[in-house]
């Protein structure tokens, strides 16, 4: 997908990013090109390719994600109101960076989300 990982960059601090979050496990910054008006991307510190690629031992970091992702709702004020989680796997999702992440979508009211196959 991308040749420089970008959020591996980001990570490493040689990248300036918007951080919102950051701990040992993950790290939280705003989207560069945000498509609502609170575009947060979430990552795992330990490199994680995709969902395809989630194992056994990745169950904690799954689970300190999501309670992450309501976290950082309630700090930006939508919790309530409502917000997206999206998570892309490959190509035809449209998965632009190679790191398994989660989009976490606000701000405005974001539409029905229906998938037509």
């Amino acid at each position: 997908m991308d040749k420089i990982n970008i959020f591996k960059e980001i990570l490493k601090r040689k990248i300036k990013s918007d951080i919102i979050y950051r701990d040992f496990f993950v790290t939280a910054f705003n989207d560069i090109n945000p498509v609502a008006p609170i575009h947060i991307i979430l990552i795992p510190n330990n490199y994680i390719k995709n969902i395809n690629n989630v194992n056994n031992s990745d169950i904690f970091i799954l689970g300190k994600m999501l309670l992450v992702c309501s976290k950082i709702a309630k700090y930006k004020n939508i919790d309530i109101s409502g917000y997206r989680l999206v998570i892309n796997c490959n190509k035809d999702s449209g998965q632009e960076i190679d790191y398994f992440h989660i989009h976490i979508l606000g701000g405005k009211f974001l539409g029905n989300f229906i998938c037509n196959i």
